[in-house]
C-alpha cells in the first residue's frame, strides 16, 4: 500500500482565469482536461497531466490560506480506509464524477496533525471497503 507519487497541488483563488493565465505565461502550463466539478477552476497541465488544480473562491480561508490541499497517487484503498479508522481519523471518501478526465478515481480526504488537507487517489477498480 504504497504512496506512487505526488500528484498535484491544489490552490484557491478569486479569479481562476487571472490564476491560469499567470501560470501559463510564467510557467507554461495549459489549460487541460477537468471534471465537470460543480465549482469554477480549472486544471493546469505540464507534458500533459494536471499538476496544479486552480478553484475560485468567493473568499480565500483565513485558518488554511491559498493551499486546498495535497495530493498523492496511492494504492490499496481498503488499506487505508482501516488505518484512519484505526486512528479515529475523520476522512471523506469521494468518487471522481464521469463525464471527463479522472472519471471514477476514488479520493480520500483528511486532516494531518497540522490541519493541511491530504488527498489520496486510487484508482476508478480499486473496491470500497464496506461501509466506507
Amino acid at each position: 500500500m504504497p504512496i506512487q507519487k505526488m500528484d498535484h497541488f491544489t490552490i484557491l483563488t478569486k479569479d481562476w482565469r487571472a490564476t491560469a493565465e499567470f501560470y501559463e505565461d510564467l510557467l507554461g502550463f495549459k489549460a487541460g482536461a477537468r471534471p465537470n466539478f460543480a465549482f469554477p477552476g480549472c486544471w493546469l497541465h505540464n507534458d500533459g497531466k494536471p499538476i496544479l488544480h486552480v478553484i475560485e473562491r468567493p473568499e480565500i480561508p483565513k485558518e488554511t490560506g491559498l493551499l486546498d490541499h495535497m495530493a498523492f497517487s496511492a494504492s490499496g484503498l481498503a488499506d487505508y480506509i482501516g488505518k484512519l479508522k484505526a486512528r479515529n481519523l475523520k476522512y471523506d471518501l469521494r468518487r471522481v464524477p464521469e463525464g471527463g478526465y479522472a472519471a471514477g478515481v476514488w479520493q480520500v480526504f483528511f486532516l494531518d496533525p497540522n490541519g493541511a488537507k491530504v488527498e489520496l487517489d486510487f484508482a476508478p477498480d480499486e473496491v470500497a471497503p464496506a461501509g466506507a
